[in-house]
């Protein structure tokens, strides 16, 4: 089976996962764990005998060496579920074969276009056969293709009889809700190190991901009639907008990119009496990450001393961290993936990842683990697609980080 045929019968899965969900759920959607047990038995079809879904919906398996010298284990994981960012369900996914470089019209009913003038990357795939939506959800190629691209390099292994070590086999839930690497168990995955293939553009290799933090600041008000509300209201929502106001103007991300980091206002609520925003805060230099954060302290203790001790209420709480402080110290394991692209004729592209991956915690849980492409563009949007080569291009890769040399 080719890895574009098996994508188009993963997305039929809807496995969107809910960050509303209490942390003591896993996985936080019901409907991953359907996923989860028809890919344990399409492993176990392909010679992963060992293929099991834990009770919180991971998926492991291994598939035995079949050459007698002495190699590392190495590891390939990508996740199950997709954003809640867009709808997830009755994706309607079909290929548009010879992609002639114009506009694709997605949806005639709605008048739904994916265009190059909108999304420059399609420039790069005249010629080539694209999987697209009809406009209205996502596809769930982030990161169904890296499922499609792992299971596609396993079987294509079994027929060949190229000689390969052990590999672990890992398939993860709520990994787009920060929860994927929450209850991965790294012993029993029994990995040297290994490779999430949960990137973009084919070629690319990332190693390197923010420090993450999130913030929530809750501003307490005084609610006084507005008649009588002299010397006496404090209005919680202008504290608000008062308190954000003071972090710099320029450190967003519709004004950053590269390696530049970024406070973001993500959520807002409130009145009066109180006000919530939520921010997430992203540097990959652990320096600046620091500034960020104290900055946030040093907001809330002014206002307080403006305003009244208690009026600004900070919750500062650290998610992930910049991988390239573990990864450094096993280059090997990116020289190994640069051959391996470069054999199959893909030139490999270091790009520093602006978000986070499963990688960066397990990195730092004992597991090396940088971050593959896919092929694919335009995640959690209508607008995803992802080329049916690139996919092919991702299967050789794989196989030949697997081989034995």
């Amino acid at each position: 089976m080719k890895a574009y045929e098996r994508l188009l019968k993963y997305v039929t899965f809807d496995t969107t996962s809910d960050e509303n969900a209490p942390e003591d759920r896993c996985p936080s959607t019901d409907n991953q764990k359907l996923l989860a047990k028809a890919l344990v038995e399409e492993m176990k079809a392909l010679g992963i005998s060992d293929a099991e879904m834990d009770k919180d919906g991971y998926v492991y398996g291994t598939l035995p060496a079949n050459c007698g010298e002495k190699t590392p284990v190495i590891g390939l994981i990508a996740h199950m579920d997709t954003s809640p960012s867009a709808k997830g369900a009755d994706i309607n996914a079909r290929i548009v074969k010879n992609y002639d470089g114009g506009d694709i019209l997605l949806n005639k009913e709605r008048n739904i276009v994916l265009s190059p003038a909108e999304f420059g990357s399609l420039v790069d795939y005249k010629g080539k056969d694209l999987i697209v939506t009809d406009g209205t959800t996502l596809l769930g190629a982030d990161d169904k293709a890296g499922i499609a691209e792992i299971l596609t390099a396993v079987e294509q292994l079994q027929n060949s009889g190229i000689k390969h070590g052990k590999i672990a086999v890992a398939f993860t839930p709520d990994e787009e809700i920060g929860r994927g690497a929450d209850r991965f168990d790294v012993k029993r995955f029994g990995a040297d190190f290994a490779y999430t293939v949960d990137g973009g553009k084919l070629g690319e290799i990332e190693y390197e991901n923010f420090n993450a933090a999130s913030a929530v600041v809750t501003v307490n008000g005084v609610n006084i009639h507005p008649g009588d509300a002299k010397n006496r209201m404090k209005n919680a929502q202008l504290m608000a907008i008062e308190f954000n106001s003071m972090l710099p103007p320029n450190e967003i991300p519709s004004c950053t990119e590269g390696y530049e980091g970024f406070h973001h206002l993500c959520h807002m609520e409130g009145d009066e009496e109180k006000a919530v925003l939520h921010y997430i805060i992203r540097d990959h230099d652990m320096d600046k990450f620091t500034e960020k954060k104290a900055r946030f302290e040093k907001i809330a203790v002014y206002l307080n001393e403006k305003y009244g001790k208690n009026t600004v209420e900070l919750n500062l709480k650290d998610s992930y961290y910049n991988m390239k402080e573990k990864i450094s110290l096993h280059m090997h394991i990116i020289d190994r993936v640069k051959k391996a692209m470069r054999d199959a004729g893909v030139e490999p592209e270091i790009v520093p990842i602006r978000g986070g991956t499963d990688g960066a915690r397990l990195s730092f849980m004992g597991l090396p683990c940088p971050n593959l492409s896919t092929g694919g563009h335009n995640f959690h949007g209508r607008f995803e697609y992802i080329p049916v080569q690139a996919m092919d291009s991702m299967v050789e890769v794989i196989i030949n980080i697997l081989k034995a040399f």
